[in-house]
């Protein structure tokens, strides 16, 4: 079989509310994977406790399985989630991307623990579809409704081409965007030029430690460098750990995907905004008939 031959993304979605429904979901699809001709070990990131009750109940053949505890895996953004999926898939899967995944997200984390963070997960799965669709990779992601409530449950319904209210994640991703951003306090500092080092010293002086001023002053560097010609002063506001900076372009930008596509992989603007998703916990972007309005959360 080619790689032409081969399917494109498979993304799965499986629900449970017990231990049983987990491996009941997950055994199978790790058999799938095993009995894969030319993949390679199918991978369970997935919590701990789940990892423990796979290994028991596959027995033998737990060694043929890889094991990733999800803390591991989701450490940061969706952005961060989007990166380390694309860097194992290069380093560890088959021609065409082939390898299964069973993919647990972190509910006790950054992903779910408020409405924006949730949002922020369902844009991951939404944009999954498309940023993987090249590759022939089959991923089941597992959700606990005993740590994942209905509304997260209802929302990555829409996410998943394997149930009945799957949306077009263009689609889904204009609603997302259609939500307005809160506006900027009055207090608001403004710079004409966002320079490193004049945002490097605001930060500092609102509280952020000297290695993560240079990471959100970098960021937001590059992003204006990937935005110019800018369209007015940036704005700056917020204590440590959430530092904000907000941006405008005169350009739309126009592509859901921007900023997760990683540099050389797609059009521009690109290294600027995919360096500052890898480093914001958060990037909103909201084009209007003037241009675009990029707002950088630091944490």
């Amino acid at each position: 079989m080619t790689t032409a031959e081969l399917s494109a993304f498979d993304h799965r979605m499986a629900v449970f509310d017990s231990d049983d429904g987990f491996l009941a979901a997950a055994l199978p699809f790790l058999g799938e994977g095993l009995g894969a001709s030319g993949e390679p070990p199918p991978v369970a990131i997935a919590a701990p406790r789940n990892l423990d009750l796979l290994r028991d109940a596959l027995g033998p053949d737990a060694k043929d399985v890889t094991c990733i505890p999800h803390t591991d895996w989701y450490t940061g953004s969706a952005a961060n989630a989007v990166a380390r999926a694309a860097a194992y898939l290069t380093a560890h899967a088959a021609p065409g991307g082939r390898i299964h995944l069973v993919m647990e997200p972190v509910w006790s984390g950054r992903a779910g623990r408020s409405a924006r963070e949730t949002t922020e997960w369902i844009r991951y799965e939404a944009l999954a579809n498309l940023l993987f669709a090249p590759l022939s990779t089959t991923a089941l992601c597992a959700y606990d409704t005993r740590t994942a409530g209905p509304a997260v449950i209802a929302a990555a319904r829409r996410t998943h081409p394997d149930t009945e209210v799957y949306e077009d994640p263009l689609r889904l991703a204009a609603e997302l965007d259609a939500v307005p951003l809160p506006l900027p306090p009055a207090g608001a500092r403004t710079l004409a030029e966002p320079h490193a080092a004049a945002v490097r010293s605001w930060a500092e002086g609102r509280g952020l430690p000297v290695a993560d001023a240079e990471l959100f002053a970098a960021a937001v560097a590059e992003t204006a460098a990937a935005l110019a010609p800018l369209g007015g002063d940036a704005l700056l506001w917020g204590e440590a750990p959430a530092c904000v900076c907000e941006l405008r372009s005169v350009r739309r930008l126009d592509d859901p995907l921007a900023g997760f596509v990683p540099p050389g992989a797609g059009p521009e603007p690109g290294p600027g905004l995919w360096y500052a998703r890898q480093v914001c916990a958060y990037v909103d972007i909201r084009d209007d008939a003037g241009g675009a309005t990029v707002r950088l959360q630091y944490a």
